[in-house]
Order: C-alpha cells, then structure tokens, then sequence
C-alpha cells in the first residue's frame, strides 16, 4: 500500500527479492498540471509495468475494501506513505499484520511530512523507521531503524531521495527478520516533535520574528513545495535557496546588497542570503542575477 514516488523503492525491492506480491493499494488517479490531465501514481504506473493487480478504494472503512483483502489473502501488508488510515479488521487480517515504512527516527516526528520538518526543526539526523502498524498515528512497536545524518545543504527533494532508497534497504532487512524469527518489537516512547501536514501558507518567511538559521531550514525543508515566498515591492518573490548571512545593523526585514549578492535583515541582527529565487512573472535566477537586473536594489 503507498501511492508516491517515495514508496516505488519499497514495491520494487520486494518484487527483486521474488516475494509474491499480491496486489497494490494506492490512491486514484489525479488531475496534474495546467491541463488537469488525469494521470496515474507512480506506485501504479510501477504495479502496472509488473503485472501487478492494483486497487484504489475510496475508503478502506468499508466491506469492500476488506473484502479485496480477504481474497488476495496476504500473510503480510506492507505500507509506505499510502495517506490512508487501516481500520482495525485490516490491520488484523493478514498473518503478521501491518509493516509501516516511515520516514523518521520514531517516535520523533510521527505525522504526514516526517521529511520537510527534519529539516525545519534543523534536526542533525533523521532515517527510517519499520514499525508494526496499530490503530494510532505511527505509534506501533519499532521492528528495526538505520539513521543518517542530514548534510546542511540537503533539502526536502534531496533527503526523500536518500530516505526512499534507504527505506528499500531496510524492508528488505525487516522482512528476513521476520522469516528467521529475528524480530524484538520495541514499544515506543513519547513523541515531543511532531509532522503536521504542510500548508503553503507555512512558507511565508517572517524575517521579523524568525533568526536567519531558522529561515534558512524553512527554506530547505520546503524545498521543493510548498517553497518559501516573500512580498518584495508588491511582488510575491519565491525562494528556493538560502544561505546564513552576516550579522547586520539593518532593521529585520530590510533588503540590502553586499558584494552584489542580496541579504534580508532578520531577527537578533541575523541576516539571510538569497541565493536562488523566482520573482512573480519572471524565471528563476540567482540572487546576484537578480540584482544585475535591478529587481531586487
């Protein structure tokens, strides 16, 4: 069960080990781009080319959901960022239960965007966790955990790539486990930083009230969406890369030019670099093109 490009790695492990993959749950198919043409997950597209029977219930809180289930009659349900919750009959059903890929050191940062708040919470590490699912919101026994650390110029897009692969790696390792009996189920403990599904209105950067350091992770976390944006003479200027700046006498939220390079003042005398951006109704440019063509003075 996954529906992004995050969980292709998963579903292609488990076909390149030979296990017998019943089917594939994914979400339905959706409407991309400027022509809203209905275009398929890459979960399904990656089922499809494999032959692989693919199911996109509305809802799984229902008969028929269950009932699907019932007749593929799998000994084991592996889950990676599917966005919607197993009842309690599913999670039950097959032999040995629900295996969960989530894509934090649990129980840190259980939530939908455990990726982009590593990074917003200016966390050092982050990796994967393989969890037996239970009827909470990530809250079932850890089975295994491989951690990485997170490079400071890593951004979202980035570091899902490396969590993808890294995922793959370790399902692999969980489900050996589980055949040779290796598996020690460790109960979790409390959660104290949470990963709240991200709105485009989190991107707003507030100069006023936010160090650089922190703006500079907000920037990476939200790289590449929702992407940070700021209003800049009347024009909404999109950021895609930062860097901490020098200490600054400017009042926070000031633009000034150093060396041809565009910094914002921000809070504690701090100051950000914009490196990479896109000013509203133009292409993306550097910061220091962005100066040469006067956009930003």
């Amino acid at each position: 069960m996954g529906t992004p490009e995050f969980s292709v790695p998963c579903l292609e492990a488990l076909i390149n080990s030979k296990e017998n993959v019943v089917g594939v749950f994914c979400n339905q198919d959706k409407p991309v781009g400027r022509k809203q043409v209905i275009t398929p997950c890459e979960v399904k597209l990656s089922a499809v080319k494999n032959n692989i029977p693919v199911y996109q219930p509305n809802t799984l809180k229902n008969e028929e959901a269950l009932n699907i289930i019932k007749e593929l009659n799998p000994e084991l349900i592996v889950v990676v960022a599917y966005g919607k919750i197993l009842p309690k009959s599913i999670l039950e059903y097959p032999k040995y239960g629900c295996i969960n890929m989530h894509a934090s050191i649990l129980p840190n940062l259980r939530g939908a965007s455990p990726i982009q708040w590593s990074i917003v919470c200016g966390e050092k590490e982050t990796g994967i966790t393989a969890m037996q699912m239970d009827e909470g919101l990530d809250t079932g026994d850890i089975l295994k955990q491989e951690k990485i650390a997170i490079d400071p110029n890593d951004n979202a897009g980035t570091l899902h790539d490396k969590l993808s692969a890294l995922s793959a790696k370790l399902l692999t390792e969980t489900i050996n486990d589980l055949k040779d009996n290796k598996l020690n189920p460790v109960k979790q403990g409390e959660c104290k930083v949470y990963a709240p599904i991200i709105n485009k209105k989190m991107g707003e950067l507030d100069f006023i009230n936010k160090s650089s350091e922190e703006l500079n992770n907000l920037v990476r976390g939200f790289n590449p969406w929702p992407c940070c944006s700021f209003i800049f003479n009347n024009r909404r200027i999109k950021v895609f890369e930062t860097s901490v700046g020098p200490k600054t006498d400017n009042i926070p939220g000031t633009v000034f030019i150093n060396n041809g390079k565009p910094f914002v003042a921000c809070k504690n005398g701090s100051s950000l670099e914009l490196k990479l951006i896109c000013p509203e109704g133009s292409k993306k440019m550097t910061g220091s093109d962005a100066v040469k063509g006067r956009i930003i003075e």
